[in-house]
């Protein structure tokens, strides 16, 4: 099936349905231009965290805006989501989050958890990659 920006979905009925709001599979375009981001955690540029999930993920899912806007791309043009964090009962509020973030278009999407971070304050980590054909 065809998605925007002439990405293809992938989810074959012989796999199990995508337990949330994403695809098992999306193939890019041969030329488009790809970026590939860090793991962004929930500090703000004041050095600020917030104790929550929900309030780290709004500010990894902004910072991951502003390095899309400075690549010429936005949310629409994600297709694959990393999500970290380090606690199992933290994985609906954090989707919450991500599904708030993400286009028309679902990206493929990975959510684990993790034993900790580089500070114990930190209890999420969101990376992404995004394809644009320009």
């Amino acid at each position: 099936m065809a998605g925007p920006h002439d990405k293809t979905v992938f989810n074959p009925p012989s796999v199990r349905t995508p337990f949330g709001d994403y695809n098992h599979g999306l193939l890019v375009p041969a030329g488009a231009s790809l970026l590939v981001t860090s793991g962004q955690l929930g500090i703000r540029p004041d050095d600020t965290i917030p104790p929550d999930v929900t309030a780290q993920a709004e500010i990894c899912f902004e910072a991951i805006g502003a390095i899309l806007e400075e690549a010429g791309m936005g949310f629409e043009d994600v297709i694959r989501i990393s999500g970290f964090v380090t606690k199992r009962e933290d994985f609906p509020a954090y989707m919450a989050v991500r599904d708030r973030y993400t286009g028309a278009l679902k990206p493929v999407s990975t959510l684990l958890i993790v034993g900790g971070f580089t500070r114990a304050e930190f209890v999420v980590e969101v990376e992404v990659t995004a394809a644009k054909v320009f």
